[in-house]
């Protein structure tokens, strides 16, 4: 693949990170077989666009977006299946979340040359 999928990637690996939260929190502590195999696979399936998309987009920026989107996903499906109220103070907020999103993703536009940024590479 090439850097012109690392956001598309990302934004993928973000809905995975919602669908991995809710089978989580369906698994029941992990004593419920099939939320519990949707959550390994949503899990290692996210993992892997996330470490992708971070190889054509700042590690910050990728993982703001990944999590943040995964956020609002995992919000409205709990509002969607009545398991959370939405109060127009909690609808604010992830609109707040997506802006904010939206913002990162202008900031990166015109770094779809697939270069890492400038500097060393971090070191672990």
């Amino acid at each position: 693949m090439t850097a012109r999928w690392a956001w598309p990637a990302l934004l993928v690996s973000s809905v995975l990170e919602a669908v991995w939260a809710n089978a989580l929190s369906a698994s029941d502590g992990f004593t419920r077989p099939l939320p519990t195999v949707v959550f390994v696979v949503a899990t290692a399936l996210s993992t892997v666009g996330l470490a992708y998309a971070m190889r054509h987009i700042p590690t910050g920026t990728a993982y703001a977006v990944w999590t943040s989107v995964g956020t609002v996903l995992t919000v409205g499906y709990s509002v969607a299946i009545g398991a959370e109220a939405l109060s127009w103070l909690k609808a604010l907020f992830l609109a707040a979340i997506v802006a904010c999103v939206v913002g990162l993703k202008r900031l990166d536009g015109g770094r779809d040359d697939g270069a890492r940024p400038a500097g060393p590479a971090p070191s672990l």
